[in-house]
């Protein structure tokens, strides 16, 4: 039975056995990438403005959904080396096409990535090469007073377009879910996940002046004012409360990228491996929670839509951490937290790695690394992305073969 402290060595031995489909992956994906932000800084500007904005939108959902199809490629493309995938081909299991896992992954994927705001890089990056391309035509606009219209390729969108784009999305999304839950349609998963990005992305711009004029409205509500007076003044006169709630807002940050994230992760790798659900019941199977499931279903459909409503929000951005959470648990707490202290190695490992890199090769001038700064960018994010699949696979193959040795298969939630 694999230990859980060999998930180091595991997760190497998987980054150099399968090397070279995880380096075309990533490389495709990055070229990708670069051509479709290059587009959405090269359409945004030109007569037409509006239609133009709906392109940029459009594209920025092709580059989210562009990360999903990579990032399903790198993991699949570990699937040969896993023991629990040599088991399965023992046991006479049929390998999974890629297209079918990706179908599969799509909807949960679009729910975790916005719901843990994944897409916010994404339109950083977008805004960043907008500023960067057309930095002169920003410069020219703002010296003869016109208009500056750089970076704002995102948010210049008219609500009302957005609100007619978000009617078209909707319906998508109605008519995808259907499919999905038909169990019909070759590429419906895929098309869920593309109305469900675009449907948020044009609702956030749909809404942002209806969401400025209600946040000004509730800043001078009674209630809300004086519930802002009342936390100032417990925190001026209660000394040890304001130390708690500092500290407490400089662990949770902390506490997110070092846990919540890798599990949200490897959510998505549990699903490409085909080893995963996000209903409820899974999750709550074998527990007393199980019977207040049952109950819930059984109740009234106006109870249902209000229950789903208020836990929404939790549902979408922590159940599905949780099922992960026990999964991984069923093969061992050490497995979690050599899971969690590799991830954030590699990250800090890999920054810190980049800025010796940097140093060492140093420039005279500042200029250079615009000429120096993308490949070494791409080499930091290669590495760690690499490694970073490969330790999703590490720890999910690690727990599944533990798990199944041991009589208790992983999907026995």
């Amino acid at each position: 039975m694999p230990s859980p402290y060999s998930l180091p060595l595991h997760a190497l031995r998987l980054a150099g056995k399968c090397a070279m489909p995880l380096i075309l992956w990533f490389s495709a994906g990055e070229l990708a990438r670069f051509v479709l932000m290059y587009a959405a800084t090269e359409v945004a500007y030109g007569d037409a403005r509006q239609v133009r904005l709906v392109i940029v939108m459009t594209l920025l959902t092709i580059i989210v959904l562009a990360s999903l199809t990579v990032t399903t490629g790198m993991l699949y493309s570990l699937r040969g080396a896993l023991w629990e995938m040599r088991a399965r081909a023992g046991d006479g299991v049929a390998d999974e096409r890629f297209f079918r896992a990706l179908d599969r992954v799509a909807p949960a994927f679009a729910v975790l990535y916005l719901a843990w705001g994944f897409q916010n890089a994404d339109a950083r990056e977008v805004i960043q090469m907008d500023y960067f391309h057309n930095l002169q035509e920003g410069l020219n606009d703002s010296f003869f007073g016109e208009g500056n219209l750089v970076g704002r390729g995102l948010i210049d969108l008219d609500w009302r377009v957005s609100i007619g784009a978000m009617a078209v999305t909707f319906v998508l999304k109605l008519l995808f879910a259907k499919l999905v839950e038909q169990g019909k349609g070759k590429f419906a998963g895929f098309g869920a996940a593309f109305s469900e990005f675009a449907f948020v992305f044009y609702g956030l711009n749909g809404t942002v002046a209806i969401a400025d004029a209600r946040s000004e409205w509730m800043d001078h509500r009674t209630v809300v004012a004086g519930t802002k007076e009342a936390w100032q003044e417990a925190q001026e006169h209660l000394p040890a409360w304001k130390a708690i709630t500092d500290a407490f807002g400089d662990f949770w940050p902390l506490f997110l990228d070092a846990v919540a994230v890798p599990l949200a992760w490897l959510t998505v790798a549990m699903l490409v491996f085909g080893a995963y659900s996000d209903e409820t019941r899974a999750l709550v199977k074998g527990t007393r929670l199980e019977r207040g499931v049952d109950r819930l279903e059984s109740s009234h459909d106006l109870t249902q839509k209000s229950f789903n409503q208020v836990t929404g929000g939790f549902r979408d951005r922590w159940l599905p951490l949780a099922n992960s959470l026990r999964m991984i648990v069923n093969a061992g707490l050490p497995l979690f937290g050599m899971m969690c202290l590799c991830y954030v190695a590699l990250d800090v490992g890999g920054q810190l790695a980049d800025r010796w890199v940097r140093t060492l090769i140093g420039s005279r001038t500042e200029w250079e690394w615009v000429i120096q700064g993308p490949p070494l960018f791409f080499l930091h994010e290669l590495v760690v992305t690499v490694l970073t699949m490969a330790l999703l696979a590490a720890t999910y193959d690690i727990a599944a073969t533990r798990a199944r040795l041991s009589g208790r298969p992983l999907t026995d939630v």
